[in-house]
């Protein structure tokens, strides 16, 4: 095997953006991680939703309104368009 041409392995802080950090070995000294498995929905079994658009309101304001319309024409009434 060469000498010096390998990048150091050394230890390294890994952050997320809620604030949970450990420490692990990369090349890198410091990484720094959007969601971990600390605070990803998958892990923890709760929905956090990072919406800075309104999309997600948006979306639920559809899905009630479908809802509505789904129970009026299912009792005979029909949209007024």
């Amino acid at each position: 095997m060469k000498e010096f041409i390998h990048p150091k392995y050394e230890k390294s802080v890994v952050s997320c953006a809620c604030g949970y950090s450990f420490v692990t070995r990369s090349t890198k000294f410091v990484i720094k991680l959007e969601i971990c498995s600390n605070c990803h929905p998958f892990f923890t079994g709760k929905q956090k939703f990072i919406d800075t658009a309104g999309r997600v309101e948006k979306f639920q304001i559809r899905s009630i309104k479908t809802e509505k319309i789904k129970k009026l024409e299912k009792i005979g009434i029909k949209k007024n368009t």
